[in-house]
């Protein structure tokens, strides 16, 4: 992964970056830029010449904008002149991806940062630049990217941990989408439990327990079974739990897992079941937010429940009007086998109230297409009774620059959860679909029923093309939210 560090002085000078804010609005209203004073002077005539580059290029400041200046025979050899916008540490993040990009043929670049710069803005930018220099390959042959950048500070080692942060926080993120892109004819539940039991074994305290059929089937993990009963590849419940001697609270998280999705006998067309090797992505984010808050040490106990299992066609698939018994005695009529996820969530969160007793339960999911119909292809919907609980995570994924928006769990919806035959139904038909999934895994919550939150968080977890800090794939939405959240949880 590219290295990042901070320094007093250049140690070589390649391609120097200079930093541009925007300016008072210049006669007419056209918006003018300026270059932002740096905490280490350049070297040589580059801020004579960026000065006068900054106007003849027109640039207004805007966080991202580029322009280039190519020296030939003289250091450094390049000038890139970076818009900063506000110099927030979402425009930092923003700036810091766009320049990624800019100089992916180069090997190694300086930054000049701005006297008196911000941890926040020395965050937005590491991770800006980590997170859109990633690109998933499965073959060996690499090709040459960015992987040295020196940030000019006036003291370095004040930047030191926050480098160390974004470092992390990025890496956790990057495991989070190479998990979701990874193909389904490679991933599997066990092959998800081994990449999981490799990406911990530097972390000796990070507990690692992993369930298959066996003890599924002993302990009474009847939704996970059912919806990996068609696969020839067994379900799994993956347990993580990092307790440090001085935590004071005990979060569970609960990521949906789905190995890839056919639909099941409810078969998806073609279309529709193209991409679902990224149903895991819930599964994918709360494990690698686990590692890092394990990685960075963070005082809080964090459980993390992964039920993995691939939803396939055969004989021995569920059935549309099956009946499941979850872990706990709850039983669920199925309406739709491609209504799968809430399932498997459904026995992990059963689980977790009745023998982890948790302070406070999170579940991220993969779970609706009708959060995309409500939302967009860039916000998950949140959903949760506890309006403290609801605002911290929201400032968290608001803070980490992601996107979410709480929605509404309506009583009135909770009567089309009923069943003649079972408990509950699985899938109301009625509408509202990403709000009665909702409810229905609330149903499993007891009495932590008012310290539960749902990330209905099936559209973000992939982005059709490259945005900002995002690259085309798997986003690995949530892991910087969640990391956010657990520094920050009392």
């Amino acid at each position: 992964m590219l290295a990042i560090r901070p320094l007093a002085e250049p140690e070589r000078l390649d391609v120097l970056v200079l930093p541009v804010r925007p300016a008072e609005a210049a006669a007419g209203g056209d918006v003018s830029a300026e270059l932002t004073p740096t905490a280490v002077t350049p070297p040589g005539d580059t801020a004579d010449e960026a000065a006068v580059l900054v106007p003849a290029a027109r640039l207004s400041g805007r966080a991202g904008e580029i322009s280039t200046q190519l020296r030939p025979g003289r250091d450094p050899g390049r000038l890139v002149l970076l818009g900063i916008g506000d110099g927030g540490e979402s425009s930092w993040r923003t700036a810091g991806a766009a320049l990624a990009r800019s100089v992916s043929d180069e090997t190694h670049i300086t930054i000049a940062l701005p006297a008196g710069v911000t941890a926040a803005a020395v965050r937005g930018l590491t991770e800006g630049l980590l997170l859109a220099s990633y690109r998933f390959r499965l073959t060996d042959d690499e090709p040459r990217t960015l992987d040295g950048v020196d940030l000019l500070v006036t003291d370095p080692a004040a930047h030191e941990d926050t480098v160390a942060t974004a470092r992390t926080t990025a890496a956790m993120t990057r495991l989070a989408r190479d998990l979701t892109n990874t193909p389904s004819s490679v991933k599997n539940p066990q092959w998800f439990a081994d990449q999981v039991a490799a990406a911990s074994a530097d972390l000796p305290d990070l507990r690692l327990t992993v369930r298959g059929p066996a003890e599924l089937t002993a302990e009474g993990f009847g939704g996970i079974l059912a919806v990996g009963g068609g696969s020839a590849s067994g379900p799994r419940l993956l347990e993580m739990d990092w307790h440090p001697a001085n935590a004071r609270t005990h979060v569970v998280l609960v990521g949906k897992g789905i190995t890839f999705d056919t639909g099941g006998i409810s078969i998806k067309p073609v279309p529709a079941m193209k991409l679902m090797r990224k149903d895991m992505a819930g599964a994918a984010a709360v494990v690698a937010a686990t590692l890092g808050a394990a990685a960075m040490r963070l005082p809080i106990r964090v459980t993390t429940l992964a039920p993995l299992a691939e939803n396939m066609v055969s004989g021995s698939a569920f059935r549309p009007g099956d009946v499941i018994r979850h872990y706990g005695g709850t039983t669920s009529e199925t309406t739709n086998s491609d209504a799968e996820g809430r399932l498997v969530l459904a026995d992990a969160i059963a689980y977790a109230v009745r023998q982890l007793k948790p302070d406070l339960l999170v579940d991220l999911a993969t779970l609706t297409g009708a959060n995309a119909v409500a939302l967009g292809k860039r916000t998950a919907a949140l959903y949760s009774e506890n309006d403290d609980l609801a605002a911290d995570v929201l400032n968290a994924i608001e803070a980490a620059g992601e996107a979410a928006w709480r929605m509404p769990l309506h009583g009135d919806y909770v009567e089309y959860l009923g069943s003649e035959i079972a408990d509950l139904y699985s899938a109301p038909t009625q509408g509202a679909g990403s709000v009665t999934a909702a409810l229905y895994l609330r149903e499993f919550t007891g009495d932590l029923r008012d310290r539960w939150l749902h990330l209905d968080m099936s559209a973000p977890s992939w982005a059709d093309g490259d945005h900002a800090e995002l690259s085309r794939g798997a986003t690995g939405w949530g892991v910087r939210s969640l990391l956010r959240w657990l520094a920050a949880v009392d």
